[in-house]
């Protein structure tokens, strides 16, 4: 008999896949990805890109098979990637100074080391160097520090302000709420990324500064998310409840309120966090960001993109980086707001 699961038919049992298939997958995608980036080095680009693209969609079919054969049911393979990733990328940013890296943010000491060398993964030197010979696996590490921290603290900043503001028009309605709904329509007229611009043209870039300028952007987005859940909320039998035992309107917020609404606040963080790591990209790229000699996953783009054509990997180690992490915090966001967000919820 079908289960009815969310308002679909369901088989209450499904036909899991050969083990032997997705263990074999798994090997020959990392077969597939070694000899792409290592043994081929002399070989064209476009066959390294394909084999080792070809190879990590095997590693990711193997994978899914393979945890479908052992747990009885499709698992979430990119979402537990996903958050490995973030793990390997986070731990390695908070323990970067102890870690093994060769040389990455001061030319002076890389004398001895090859320039330009290309990715190596058995090498000292495992994603490479740059033109003056500084280990691109470190500086992508140091690079991921800075941003994480700008964009964490811009998060910070912004779900504070955002969240406090919102809350109160939507728990208050009325005058408050239109005041702030002007504001913050205002907020979202100016473009971005001119408004980034000219603003770190006029203040000095630091971590601080840098963070504080970002929260500019994510204000207006947690403003209209706070609001949007305290209109769900404010109705609920307990706030009435809470009203109606004479409870003072800052108690209901701080205490009935404030508890549902932060959930779906962070599970939106996320996603916020990754938005705001590409635009300290860009601004890195155009050079309004850290500056050299602290790399930043923007300014090691800008540099390596002025030989795109003999030296590729200069620009692709930190795009890919970026790509991998910002897709990472998207899928974790994703299903954090699904399972947060009131909104997304489904009967």
């Amino acid at each position: 008999m079908p289960l009815l699961t969310r308002g679909f038919a369901v088989a209450s049992s499904e036909k899991r896949p050969n083990t032997w298939l997705g263990a074999l997958l798994f090997v020959l995608g990392a077969l597939s990805v070694w000899v792409g980036s290592d043994l081929l080095e002399r070989e064209g680009g476009l066959l390294r890109i394909g084999l080792v693209s070809m190879g990590l969609g095997a590693i990711y079919v193997g994978l899914d098979r393979t945890m479908w054969r052992i747990r009885g049911h499709r698992v979430a393979v990119d979402f537990w990637l996903s958050v490995a990733w973030l793990a390997v990328i986070g731990l390695a940013a908070v323990f970067a100074d102890w870690l093994p890296f060769a040389e990455s943010r001061d030319a002076s000491k890389s004398f001895s080391a090859p320039v330009a060398s290309r990715p190596d993964l058995f090498s000292s030197h495992p994603l490479g160097t740059d033109t003056f010979g500084l280990d691109l696996l470190g500086g992508v590490v140091y690079g991921a520090r800075l941003s994480l921290q700008i964009s964490f603290g811009a998060v910070i900043i912004g779900l504070v302000l955002g969240g406090m503001l919102g809350m109160l028009a939507g728990y208050f309605r009325g005058v408050t709420d239109e005041v702030l709904g002007v504001l913050t329509n205002s907020m979202l007229a100016i473009p971005p990324l001119i408004f980034l611009i000219a603003l770190m043209v006029a203040i000095e870039p630091s971590v601080l500064n840098l963070s504080i300028a970002l929260a500019f952007l994510g204000i207006p987005t947690y403003v209209r998310l706070a609001r949007a859940n305290t209109l769900v909320f404010r109705q609920k039998e307990f706030v009435v409840a809470a009203k109606s035992t004479g409870a003072r309107h800052g108690r209901v917020l701080i205490r009935e309120i404030l508890p549902n609404v932060l959930l779906p606040l962070v599970s939106y963080a996320f996603i916020v966090v990754a938005v705001l790591i590409v635009a300290e990209g860009s601004l890195s790229f155009l050079g309004l960001s850290i500056p050299r000699p602290e790399p930043t996953w923007g300014n090691m783009i800008s540099a390596g993109a002025n030989d795109l054509r003999r030296t590729p990997h200069l620009v692709f180690v930190p795009g890919i980086v970026m790509f991998i992490t910002v897709f990472a915090l998207n899928r974790v966001g994703d299903h954090a707001r699904q399972k947060w967000d009131p909104r997304e919820s489904r009967v």
